[in-house]
């Protein structure tokens, strides 16, 4: 079987590679918002990590949306989760790619009735318009406590992934 695809044994290449690489980018985009939120307005390091949120997030989302296609494609094949730790793991990961897809949403959708409007890297997505719409900008509001919320059970799978290492290791 082709080593992209996913094994009852094993994750396959392309799913190790969108694990890994999303792993980083989240963790930049949470050093983003971490650095938004802690540091004093006008220090440079805030900016500068601030200055790619926008852009870091979309593209995080739509690697989501390729990475819940891939799941997808490949549900049948993927290894099961036996037993309460493993269903456990199965609510955290669907949390999490829940998060991961409701998240960037709610900002999407406040960028689409912004008075601003949204470009993902230089290009208009959705053009600025004259006034905000109300509606759609209401739900932005938990944007920022969704992400931390996400940031927490990232770190969740992080602890739950190391203590499955060492009980592996015994």
């Amino acid at each position: 079987m082709n080593a992209l695809w996913d094994q009852p044994d094993r994750y396959g290449l392309l799913s190790r590679i969108f694990h890994w690489g999303m792993a980083i980018l989240f963790a930049a985009q949470f050093a983003a918002a971490a650095a938004h939120w802690g540091l004093p307005r006008d220090n440079g390091l805030r900016q500068l990590l601030w200055s790619y949120h926008s852009d870091l997030g979309v593209t995080l989302f739509l690697l989501v949306l390729m990475r819940g296609a891939w799941g997808l494609a490949n549900i049948h094949r993927r290894p099961s989760h036996p037993g309460v730790i493993g269903r456990a793991a199965v609510a955290g990961h669907v949390a999490i790619y829940g998060l991961m897809l409701i998240v960037p949403s709610v900002r999407l959708l406040a960028a689409a009735g912004s008075d601003r409007g949204l470009t993902y890297l230089g290009l208009s997505v959705f053009p600025a318009r004259d006034a905000e719409i109300a509606w759609m900008q209401g739900p932005s509001e938990w944007h920022g406590e969704l992400g931390w919320i996400l940031a927490l059970l990232v770190l969740g799978h992080v602890a739950m992934t190391e203590k499955s290492a060492e009980q592996l290791l015994m």
